[in-house]
């Protein structure tokens, strides 16, 4: 790659804002597509058709504006002019409202995970409660070790994105069911000195793949159209959370959102729901009068 300063702006991500090496790939594949285009070409206007021809959706584009703006403001706060940051606007992305998991489509897959071993049940089923009860995301959840737990306080210890610390409590149910675990079952299961708390089949500490896999086969045996991803748990969580009565600074903190805005987005999703069950149960939805002129108020 020939861009300015981008040796240093790498090391920066990592070493000094504390992203996640998958994130410091993200930024890396983001300015290899700009340098690609860059070699034949020299408008920036252009880059919005290239990244079209290239197969990017609109959301895809805008991470890759994103991506390069943090990077021409890093060059100029290295004294390196960066025309571009002018010049590089995300398109507009139509955001939309996250589809989540409901206690219905959790009670299946908890019954789909069931196989013929009792040990890799109990692993898969405690998988699919961490991931629900406690709204983490993939990369947290595999990287729970056994020390992160505390059984006398019912707390987890998650390292989440910028290597940032959160404790988060436990139900009864999730704690019983990982103390059990721990006990019973992941002895059986681990074969190295590893200490993460989920083992995979192959005795050792899961990965993102790992994760993946396995909803997929859990969701096809529930007879679901297409594999639950994990967000949806998440989405599940806090949309479950927001609609018991929890507040959103209580969710934010839950979900590690460094912005309260991010976590304001379960608001619209609980007013969707909202809308739909008054439409379907309140018998003005079904009431049969012509509108109201003003006559009648």
């Amino acid at each position: 790659m020939e861009l300015t300063l981008w040796v240093e702006f790498f090391d920066e991500l990592q070493n000094v804002r504390g992203r996640s090496l998958n994130t410091v790939m993200a930024y890396r594949r983001d300015l290899e597509l700009w340098d690609k285009y860059k070699k034949n070409n020299q408008s920036v206007s252009g880059f919005y058709e290239f990244m079209k021809k290239e197969g990017l959706s609109p959301r895809s584009q805008a991470r890759v504006i994103s991506s390069l703006r943090t990077y021409f403001r890093f060059c100029e706060s290295r004294g390196q002019p960066a025309d571009e940051l002018r010049e590089l606007r995300p398109p507009k992305v139509r955001v939309s409202l996250p589809k989540a998991l409901t206690q219905g489509e959790f009670e299946k897959l908890l019954q789909a995970c069931e196989t013929t071993d009792p040990n890799r049940t109990s692993r898969n089923k405690l998988t699919l409660l961490l991931l629900y009860g406690l709204g983490c995301r993939v990369s947290e959840l595999i990287e729970l070790k056994t020390d992160d737990f505390s059984p006398t306080e019912r707390w987890v210890k998650i390292l989440g994105k910028g290597n940032k610390e959160r404790l988060l409590p436990l139900t009864d149910r999730l704690a019983e069911s990982l103390s059990y675990y721990l006990r019973e079952v992941r002895p059986s299961l681990v074969k190295d000195h590893g200490t993460s708390i989920l083992i995979n089949d192959r005795g050792r500490q899961p990965s993102r793949v790992d994760v993946w896999r396995w909803l997929d086969a859990w969701s096809m045996k529930a007879g679901f159209p297409e594999t639950v991803n994990p967000h949806r748990f998440r989405h599940g969580c806090a949309t479950a959370l927001l609609e018991g009565g929890a507040d959103l600074r209580s969710i934010q903190l839950l979900l590690g959102h460094a912005s309260i805005q991010t976590t304001q987005i379960y608001t619209s999703v609980t007013s969707q729901v909202l809308t739909q069950t008054i439409d379907e149960h309140h018998p003005l939805s079904s009431h049969k009068t012509k509108p109201l002129d003003g006559s009648g108020i």
